[in-house]
């Protein structure tokens, strides 16, 4: 059988890092492969490679057995390759009909291409409006975006990069029901996860790499999650252990906090009540786009709208105090954006730190310490395995998962009293993971109070102590994560829990 697609001895090498060494890869019609490997082992740049987005600089590429040249990610459209970036390409002030409409023939009337979209998230259950504006969008539904786009044209070769990282455990069953139906058509589909357990079960082959060169090739079904981690990271991911703790006082409070819509596409935040005590870990669950973004928001500062009595923080109101007032007082953030909110790509990793670490020891008479950023920025890349060129690389040079290691680096180096985090391992492999909730766990352990929303359920029972769920702008009661079972958690993200509006309706 002629391949779709063979890379014979591709080679891409940057000033600071060879990112891929002689790398092969074959593909076949209807085959699911997956490319494994940890934060910065290349993955990402052979993509681009395959997509037209970066040149190699030598190797040869095999299209249907045709030795070609993509010179752009339009000639590989041209071809049947769509890709799903990790890093998602799409213009903040544009409607989602708009941003897929920049990548079609001109002429095509945006009418047509609505419905066009709206039958395609429907046909696939990848829940989308065309009319939103980007910006209103979570993390989790720009992916979808990013997922409808690539499948509008019908590709023979999908590219999907971590496509899982901020979907929900039912998005995810559905999204392989997509996947192993588009590859029953002949669709070859390149997959590309941090996550073993859907390595395991939905791909055909698995080509691993590390340090930019391919390490082996199986098939992912006849390996244990241990044995695929031995083959990307050299040994299987340390244990994460959480050991129960009393909590101490509360830190941060949240008291009938409602809140209109900030745009027309927001959601509306409705009598929100709850506490974080120090030395807890509180876990947000929830469906994507049910208010953890406007949550987030209003808790940081971003957001000051709320009544001041709405958010306390270590005994103060704070509805209308600032983001930089309350980090000047101990509280931390990471947002669910890398680029362009948690970091400023175009800025280097010691210059970064600046974003949060802004104080006497970075910052003297109004004269920024040079030094001193690169000392912390150093500190942090060493501290937390960020495979970097140096303090002084720029942000947006570090591949996602990488970036994300840097970014709560800098947060936890901070030892706040308070950290909200939103979607902690996004992108990362299975040893940063664990390393990342290690972390989180020991300021816990240290008197920190942490919030994190996730859409990793397994995440939030890993670390938490109690959960509560976010649907539709409300919260449920906390519970006990030792209380708590998937199926309780994946009927409250339904808006099911006693006295929830969802389910009085249901009893009309």
């Amino acid at each position: 059988m002629t391949s779709r697609l063979a890379l014979k001895n591709i080679s891409k090498r940057y000033p600071a890092v060879v990112a891929n060494d002689g790398v092969d890869l074959t593909v076949q019609p209807g085959e699911i492969h997956a490319v494994l490997g940890e934060n910065g082992a290349g993955k990402s740049t052979l993509m681009k490679i395959i997509y037209g987005v970066t040149a190699p600089d030598s190797g040869q590429v095999f299209w249907d057995g045709q030795e070609i040249h993509v010179s752009s990610p339009a000639a590989a459209r041209q071809l049947g390759i769509g890709m799903v970036f990790q890093h998602f390409s799409l213009f903040d002030t544009l409607t989602v009909t708009e941003n897929i409409a920049l990548g079609l023939p001109q002429g095509t009337r945006l009418d047509e291409l609505e419905r066009r979209i709206a039958d395609t998230a429907n046909e696939y259950g990848l829940d989308l409006e065309p009319s939103r504006h980007v910006h209103t969008l979570s993390v989790g539904e720009c992916q979808r975006v990013e997922i409808v786009r690539a499948l509008l044209g019908r590709p023979r070769l999908l590219i999907l990069d971590e496509p899982t990282s901020v979907l929900t455990p039912q998005a995810v069953g559905k999204l392989f029901d997509t996947l192993r139906q588009l590859a029953s058509e002949g669709c070859s589909i390149l997959y590309i996860s941090h996550k073993l357990d859907e390595i395991r079960a939905l791909c055909h082959t698995c080509t691993v790499m590390r340090g930019g060169k391919v390490t082996g090739v199986c098939k992912p079904g006849e390996q244990t999650e241990a044995s695929l981690s031995r083959l990307m990271i050299g040994a299987e991911p340390p244990v994460v252990t959480h050991r129960p703790a009393p909590p101490r006082e509360k830190l941060l409070s949240v008291h009938q906090l409602s809140l209109g819509k900030a745009h027309p596409f927001a959601t509306e935040l409705s009598n929100i009540s709850f506490d974080v005590h120090a030395g807890e870990i509180l876990g947000i669950a929830g469906v994507s786009g049910n208010g953890q973004q406007e949550l987030l928001a209003v808790l940081s500062g971003e957001d000051t709208r709320a009544d001041p009595n709405a958010v306390w923080f270590d005994g103060q109101a704070v509805g209308r105090r600032s983001a930089a007032w309350r980090r000047a007082r101990g509280m931390a953030f990471v947002p669910e954006e890398r680029l362009g909110r948690g970091a400023v790509p175009e800025l280097s990793l010691a210059q970064n730190i600046l974003l949060s670490h802004q104080d006497n020891s970075t910052i003297r008479r109004g004269f920024i310490r040079k030094g001193e950023i690169s000392r912390l920025a150093g500190e942090i890349i060493e501290r937390f395995g960020v495979k970097a060129a140096g303090p002084q690389a720029q942000a947006g040079s570090l591949s996602g998962g990488n970036l994300q290691k840097y970014i709560i680096g800098r947060e936890v180096t901070r030892r706040p009293k308070a950290l909200l985090v939103a979607q902690p391992t996004w992108g990362v492999d299975v040893g940063a993971a664990a390393q990342i909730r290690s972390e989180l766990l020991a300021l816990r352990d240290a008197g920190c109070a942490l919030l994190i929303i996730s859409e990793e359920l397994d995440e939030l029972f890993q670390v938490s102590d109690r959960l509560i769920v976010i649907a539709k702008g409300r919260v449920s009661p906390a519970i006990k994560t030792a209380e708590a079972d998937l199926d309780l958690i994946g009927q409250w993200m339904s808006g099911l829990w006693a006295g929830s509006a969802a389910t009085e309706s249901a009893h009309v």
